[in-house]
């Protein structure tokens, strides 16, 4: 049983306790502080594990190319925006993800997979960069905010 199937188990007999509209609430709390810790966690570079993602793979310098001109600001920088990572809820349950054409870029990074580099261009497969999972803290604070819900 993978830890998706585990929390939904056991948050979803807790939730089976509160009537849809106060269910509603609670999972609008638990979404809103998840996507932020994984804004967050995207921010600094790091998998849910603690491991930091996987450096790019450097580009060879071509003779047309400026030199120090190859991008060094953090990856991931326009997935984390809340345009792209949204969380959905309603009185059934609670999904978080990246929405748009960004979903397709973020799908290829979270499960390395392969993907052209450009348009007919050399195919590549990306390394893992898990951009959306659970991290101790998060199993804590959605434990935390569901028992504040359950016990006023």
């Amino acid at each position: 049983m993978d830890e998706l199937s585990a929390l939904e188990s056991w948050a979803g007999a807790l939730l089976s306790q509160l009537s849809p509209a106060a269910r509603r609430a609670a999972l609008r709390d638990i979404g809103r502080e998840l996507t932020r810790s994984q804004r967050t966690r995207i921010a600094q570079q790091r998998n849910p594990d603690g491991s930091a993602y996987e450096k790019r793979k450097p580009r060879p310098k071509h003779l047309r190319d400026k030199a120090g001109r190859i991008k060094r600001a953090a990856m991931f920088a326009k997935l984390r925006q809340a345009r792209f990572l949204r969380a959905e809820t309603d009185a059934q349950g609670l999904a978080i993800g990246f929405a748009g054409r960004v979903a397709r870029v973020a799908r290829i990074h979270q499960f390395g997979e392969s993907d052209r580099i450009a348009p007919g261009g050399p195919q590549y497969t990306y390394p893992a960069r898990v951009l959306l999972g659970f991290t101790d803290a998060d199993r804590e604070m959605i434990r935390d905010l569901l028992l504040k819900h359950i016990a006023p």
